[in-house]
């Protein structure tokens, strides 16, 4: 089972950081969202060891509704 490493926050702040261990990428995605505490507008970083992080942003919240989207690349 992957170990997936997550930091989240708002804005360049570190809010809480991590690791959450789940069978796919989306359901590691769901259980940060269900454990966390999270709002809309949340940066999250998450990755595996050796590879460079995804960035998504939280644009809706709720059981089941992948409120998840990829952040904005633009910004480095």
């Amino acid at each position: 089972m992957p170990r997936f490493n997550f930091a989240l926050g708002k804005a360049g702040t570190l809010r809480e950081a991590g690791e959450v261990q789940s069978d796919t990428f989306d359901d590691a995605l769901e259980a940060i969202a269900e454990q966390a505490i999270v709002q809309v507008g949340d940066l999250l970083e998450i990755g595996v060891y050796g590879f460079p992080p995804a960035r998504y942003e939280l644009v809706r919240t709720g059981r089941k509704t992948k409120g998840w989207k990829p952040a904005n690349q633009l910004a480095a």
